[in-house]
C-alpha cells in the first residue's frame, strides 16, 4: 500500500460518473475507522478517519471504493437549480417560480407561485435566503409550541446548515435546526423540532426519551422518520 502511494501520489479528488468531486478529510477524536460517504448534495466525497490515520492511505481508500462511491452518487436525486419556471417546494408542497422584471426582488407568496423580480444571476442566493427566513420563523413557532407542551423555557433557535443532521442541541442551551427542512412537510419539520426539544430534558434515547417525545408531538414519529429516510436526500437538490 505505501509503496504504491509513492508512486501514484493520489490528490485529494475523485472522478465519479464523469464528475471530478473533491475529498474532504474530517478527523474525529471517536472514531475507530474510515468511513465514507457522499455528500447530500453531492458536492463532495466526505472521509472521517481516526486520529492515527495517515491521510495518503485515506484518500487511497476513497479511491479503492470508486464503484461504490460512483454507485452512490448516481441514488442522489438530479440537481435542479431553482430558476424561473421551476418548482420550489415548502411545506411538502411544490410552488412555482414566477420571475417577471415587474416584480420585487424580494419573493413574494401568491397562491401555489412564488413571485421574484431582481437580477437573475443572483436569484438562486435570494430564494435561498428568503427560504431561510421562512424556516427560522416555523422552527420558533414549534419550538415554542414544544416547549410549552414539555413545560421548558423556551431556548433559542438557530439555523443550521449541516450535511448530514437535520438538528442538535449539544449544549442544551440553543437548538439547532437544518433550514432545509422549510420544504418538508409540516409533520416531519415539527418531528425534528419536537425531538430537540426532548433532547433539553434527555440527552439520550433512552426510553424515557421516547416517552417524552410520544407525548409532546402530535403526530406519527415512525411515519415522519421514514420520511426523511425515504426523501430527506431530495431536499438538498434545489440549492447546491
Amino acid at each position: 500500500m505505501i509503496d504504491w502511494l509513492r508512486k501514484e501520489r493520489l490528490e485529494p479528488e475523485i472522478e465519479l460518473g464523469g464528475r471530478i468531486l473533491p475529498i474532504e478529510l474530517k478527523r474525529h477524536a471517536r472514531a475507530r475507522r474510515l468511513t465514507l460517504r457522499i455528500a447530500p448534495d453531492g458536492s463532495a466525497v466526505k472521509l472521517t478517519l481516526p486520529q492515527w490515520a495517515r491521510s495518503a492511505e485515506a484518500i487511497a481508500f476513497a479511491h479503492a471504493k470508486s464503484d461504490w462511491l460512483a454507485n452512490q452518487l448516481a441514488k442522489l436525486p438530479e440537481r435542479k437549480t431553482p430558476q424561473p419556471g421551476s418548482t420550489l417546494h415548502l411545506h411538502g408542497q411544490p410552488h412555482a417560480i414566477e420571475w417577471d422584471e415587474a416584480h420585487p426582488r424580494k419573493p413574494q407568496l401568491d397562491g401555489s407561485s412564488i413571485l421574484v423580480g431582481g437580477p437573475l444571476s443572483s436569484l438562486e442566493a435570494r430564494l435561498r435566503r428568503w427560504c431561510e427566513v421562512l424556516a427560522l420563523q416555523a422552527f420558533e413557532q414549534d419550538a415554542a409550541h414544544y416547549c410549552a407542551a414539555a413545560d421548558l423555557k423556551l431556548v433559542p433557535v438557530a439555523l443550521s446548515r449541516a450535511q448530514r443532521r437535520w438538528g442538535s442541541c449539544s449544549d442544551q442551551q440553543r437548538i439547532r435546526l437544518n433550514w432545509r427542512l422549510i420544504q418538508a412537510p409540516d409533520f416531519v419539520r415539527r418531528s425534528v423540532v419536537a425531538h430537540e426539544v426532548t433532547h433539553l430534558v434527555h440527552f439520550d434515547h433512552s426510553p424515557a426519551f421516547h416517552a417524552m417525545l410520544a407525548r409532546i408531538f402530535e403526530g406519527e414519529v415512525a411515519e415522519a422518520d421514514r420520511w426523511l429516510k425515504r426523501h430527506g436526500r431530495s431536499l438538498y437538490s434545489s440549492f447546491g
